[in-house]
């Protein structure tokens, strides 16, 4: 693709979007009544939204041809890693201050820390061998199979935020759909390339 440099980089300087609005926010006092939370809720919502991007490149590229498009997926998969990154210091450090008592009772009490510190934690190894390097040490077929993680962390962290709504669960509904979606293409993708590959 002839501008693909130039397409990746307004790429990343839009996934930065949401972490400049939200800076902007805190500076003009539009965080609302309570902003640790609301800080805290929108990390948490554009981790989620680009763990789904990134789980979205693969049948993108498969139905419309681009195959340029997988080149993105790591940055999308960092970008999760980092707003991921972010939403847990905001947790331990605005709302918890670091208290590793606190925060141990959180976890063994609250079903949705519990599950959104598992899918967090999952996310590290997946970050660490995102390099070139990594993929090399590790080998073609241990580093797939590692990455595969990203999909009980996807379905964690959808968990983590249906469990964490208490009233309305419509938006949570919504990324469980669009995940569900996800999931089913690859499942049905690969059941129909091994019915061909019995066929020949």
């Amino acid at each position: 693709m002839k501008y693909f440099a130039q397409l990746k980089a307004a790429l990343f300087l839009a996934s930065l979007i949401p972490l400049i609005r939200l800076g902007w926010y805190g500076y003009s006092s539009q965080l609302g009544a309570n902003p640790i939370e609301y800080i805290t809720r929108s990390l948490g919502t554009w981790t989620l939204v680009f763990l789904l991007i990134t789980l979205s490149i693969t049948p993108l590229r498969s139905l419309s041809g681009w195959s340029w498009l997988i080149k993105l997926r790591r940055m999308a998969g960092l970008f999760a890693f980092f707003y991921a990154l972010l939403h847990f210091i905001t947790y331990i450090w605005l709302d918890q201050f670091f208290s590793l008592h606190d925060m141990y009772k959180d976890v063994i009490k609250r079903p949705f820390i519990t599950i959104g510190f598992t899918a967090f934690i999952m996310m590290i190894p997946l970050a660490v061998t995102s390099t070139d390097k990594m993929i090399k040490r590790l080998g073609g077929k241990r580093w797939l199979l590692l990455h595969r993680l990203i999909y009980p962390v996807a379905i964690f962290a959808v968990l983590h935020y249906w469990w964490l709504v208490k009233k309305d669960i419509t938006q949570p509904l919504i990324y469980a759909a669009v995940l569900a979606a996800l999931l089913a293409y690859r499942i049905v993708a690969r059941g129909l390339k091994t019915k061909l590959s019995n066929l020949i």
